[in-house]
């Protein structure tokens, strides 16, 4: 296979950037042929902080995935998530102008350029365009029209939306690590690749996406995404209040979260046995997995407490049929699935399950998720063409001020 056909994805995160690599097969899935990871240390709710870091932190994955692949990395596909992201509901109509009225790819490229046609604040720019259903001579629901015989076309469709500020960062990131964009991707849209399925998208399901920074709420129903919310908690959270509650720096933890951390008290040992030091003592001290939890508990609770709210707000005071799949770093945890179904007094919450091609580990699920909607959707850049020039990797301090420079005069 020809290097071009091989599909690359990054998954921007709070706490860790990922670069997966896989060549798609003609059976619909993709075979991963490379993963890199890097702590990110420029991001904060999924918005960059820190332009650098956050290119030295992509570039570092890059490379990794690069080793473990056997080639450079020429662009990739880029996962859009955070506060900043809203979804508007649209439709675009077209005529279909064949003279055998057969409906031809051009048609739906047209009436998905048509569904663009929205009013937008000036601080907000298109990222994507979802179709949700298209509509033939005022039939309904069909999802690939291809074909199909008619003279009007109109596509339902999901219109995402980012603050320009905070895409551009992120774009130009991503083109300085030496890395030209070829699609965007809602984060939501690429879990929901892995995290669910088929029958679960049509019943109506809740995908909580429980992150560093943030917490994603997606609602599918009917085959589609029908509403999105994000939540500024995440995981991060959980770590600080461990942090503060123990004494201890953010790192560690960090590691006691993962390793020694439960969202439920009464899953946890209460024997004093996980040596830890506190900040400002060079003393040992021993904690329990029930003192660590104590900590835990609460800000879960909280999380849990408003994606309730959110989804009341979306109108669901109840579960839907297929109720609850939780995704995300703080999935891992133990005992996060028994709180949920407590806490939302339902049997129907479960964690995503992860396996693809022999990987098991959930952290690559969002980039693994990318590439299997890019073999699927070949999603598109839809922001204009500034700043996309890809530009070499380890910059040296005059093409940094050139490019400074060239940044401020554009």
């Amino acid at each position: 296979m020809s290097r071009r056909n091989y599909l690359v994805g990054i998954d921007i995160g709070t706490v860790e950037i990922r670069v997966g690599i896989g060549e798609p097969r003609p059976d619909g899935t993709v075979n991963i042929i490379g993963l890199g990871l890097s702590p990110s240390a420029g991001v904060r709710k999924g918005a960059i902080v820190d332009l650098e870091k956050t290119v030295e932190s992509i570039v570092s994955a890059a490379e990794e995935a690069e080793r473990m692949a056997g080639f450079k990395i020429d662009s990739a596909y880029v996962g859009l998530k955070g506060l900043n992201i809203e979804l508007i509901n649209n439709r675009g109509v077209v005529a279909v102008t064949s003279e055998d009225r057969e409906i031809r790819e051009e048609d739906l490229e047209r009436v998905i350029q048509s569904a663009r046609v929205v009013a937008l604040p000036m601080d907000r720019e298109i990222v994507d365009i979802i179709p949700r259903e298209y509509i033939v001579d005022g039939f309904s629901g069909i999802r690939d029209p291809v074909g199909m015989l008619g003279v009007r076309l109109e596509v339902d469709a999901l219109v995402v939306t980012s603050l320009i500020t905070s895409l551009h960062n992120m774009l130009r990131c991503v083109n300085r690590a030496g890395i030209s964009i070829k699609g965007l991707v809602l984060q939501a849209m690429a879990n929901s690749e892995i995290a669910l399925s088929s029958d679960e998208r049509d019943l109506g399901v809740f995908l909580i996406d429980i992150g560093g920074g943030t917490t994603e709420l997606v609602l599918f129903q009917h085959g589609k995404l029908q509403k999105m919310s994000v939540i500024p908690i995440g995981g991060d959270h959980v770590s600080t209040d461990l942090a503060a509650g123990l004494r201890i720096n953010h790192h560690v933890a960090e590691e006691l979260k993962k390793e020694h951390g439960s969202a439920m008290l009464s899953l946890a040992e209460s024997e004093p046995k996980i040596e830890i030091q506190t900040v400002g003592s060079n003393e040992l001290r021993l904690v329990s997995e029930r003192e660590i939890t104590s900590f835990i508990e609460p800000r879960v609770q909280e999380i849990f407490q408003i994606t309730k709210e959110e989804m009341v707000k979306m109108g669901w005071p109840h579960l839907p049929p297929a109720g609850i799949v939780l995704r995300g770093g703080v999935s891992s945890m133990k005992g996060l699935a028994a709180m949920g179904r407590n806490f939302f007094e339902s049997d129907q919450v479960r964690l995503a399950n992860f396996d693809v091609v022999g990987i098991q580990n959930p952290i690559y699920s969002t980039v693994v998720g990318l590439l299997y909607y890019a073999q699927r959707y070949q999603p598109r850049m839809y922001i204009h063409e500034r700043g996309r020039q890809k530009k070499k990797r380890g910059l040296g301090l005059w093409q940094r001020l050139k490019d400074w420079l060239a940044d401020i005069t554009e």
